[in-house]
């Protein structure tokens, strides 16, 4: 990859598209882009990890093998979102795995030394990583009291609405977006089984409310689906 592609990628990204081509020069990007082939593993088990990373091309699954042997999804991340070590403090995420899903992948990483230099450089941006920090730890907990209060139809209808853009998603009246999950990433996403997110989503579809193949999910209501996920 060369130097013009590199910054392209990294320029990219909503939060690095800020750096100078000074911060650039100064932090060394070129040496922190990693691509990783579909299937492979960012890290396992991360128990003594150091870095963070933002995914700028492809998906990544984060998940962990419980005691049992089961491999548990927590999260499939897309590109500009962040994990690793993003509270930039050496929290143990031991059993913790971060994987390159469905295909190549290219993420941008800094250790936890060098991103908080750059923090000090550019207080600027401080204020937009917390603010990036601070919603991803927010969707977290969303997550949590949706599996813990709705049922299973409330939670599906849920999850289709985090996948929106949540900037200006309420103002359009339908949505498309392109498809990276199974039925059954999402029954792991979801707490359900993959056979009533099957039923599930054929019912929507016969609602008019959204139908899901393997490339799209296009939402044809989001206020319906926002009064029935039980949102606001």
């Amino acid at each position: 990859m060369g130097m013009d592609d590199t910054f392209l990628l990294i320029r990219k990204n909503d939060f690095l598209n800020k750096l100078s081509d000074d911060d650039y020069t100064a932090l060394h990007l070129e040496h922190n882009i990693v691509v990783a082939d579909k299937g492979a593993y960012v890290y396992f088990d991360a128990h003594a990890l150091n870095k963070l990373y933002f995914v700028k091309d492809g998906y990544i699954k984060i998940g962990c093998i419980d005691d049992e042997g089961n491999d548990i999804v927590k999260e499939i991340l897309q590109p500009g979102d962040i994990f690793g070590q993003f509270t930039l403090e050496k929290n143990n995420m031991q059993g913790e795995y971060a994987q390159a899903y469905k295909c190549e992948t290219s993420l941008c990483s800094f250790t936890l030394e060098d991103f908080q230099r750059l923090l000090m450089h550019r207080p600027d941006l401080s204020v937009q990583y917390a603010k990036k920090v601070g919603q991803k730890l927010r969707k977290v907990e969303n997550r949590l009291m949706n599996l813990l209060q709705k049922d299973a139809r409330s939670r599906l209808l849920y999850f289709f609405w985090t996948l929106l853009p949540q900037d200006n998603a309420t103002e359009q009246s339908s949505y498309s977006i392109q498809n990276f999950l199974t039925h059954e990433d999402i029954a792991r996403l979801t707490g359900t089984s993959r056979q009533t997110v099957t039923t599930l989503i054929n019912e929507f579809a016969q609602d008019g409310l959204l139908d899901v193949d393997r490339r799209t999910i296009v939402i044809h209501d989001i206020k319906s689906l926002l009064r029935l996920a039980k949102i606001g």
